[in-house]
């Protein structure tokens, strides 16, 4: 696989559209093997940082190859620089995992930034997922300057160049 755009399945009442393909086939999309598959930024208030509330926050990877793969030392960040890097994961081929902004006890299908305070914006922000070299895999964006209904856009590439 190429150059690949992502067809984010988008989670929690947030779109998705796809970006745009490139490489040796045209017009043709692909799933990167990496790539952001879900956001859910909103849902809380500004006042509320309870950790209970901070974890309904997340961002989704999803990883559509058969192959496991080593996130670490993968980043996941906003667009003011707040990073979250993936420490000692293996995400196994065909699976998904939730990155949390609040506190937690890491597992296969969720995993925490053990962030006090709210990671993503309601009204605008974006998410990017860097592998470990800090080439871009994936962004996610949404709000003001985005989408019109608030949803989240992805422009993917494929990570094996």
């Amino acid at each position: 696989m190429t150059a690949v755009a992502a067809v984010a399945t988008a989670m929690v009442g947030t779109a998705a559209l796809p970006a745009a393909a490139a490489g040796q086939h045209p017009g043709r999309l692909h799933h990167a093997v990496v790539y952001i598959s879900g956001v859910r930024h909103d849902g809380q208030s500004r006042a509320d940082h309870s950790n209970r509330t901070l974890n309904m926050q997340w961002v989704a990877v999803t990883n559509s190859s058969r192959q496991a793969v080593n996130l670490d030392r993968w980043t996941l960040s906003d667009k003011d620089g707040h990073t979250y890097t993936f420490r000692h994961v293996r995400l196994a081929g065909r699976a998904t995992v939730r990155v949390h902004s609040g506190v937690g006890r890491n597992t296969k299908t969720d995993l925490y930034q053990d962030r006090r305070t709210r990671a993503w914006d309601n009204n605008a922000d974006n998410a990017t997922l860097r592998d470990a070299r800090g080439r871009v895999i994936d962004t996610a964006a949404w709000g003001a300057g985005h989408r019109r209904d608030g949803g989240v856009r992805h422009h993917g590439v494929d990570h094996r160049r």
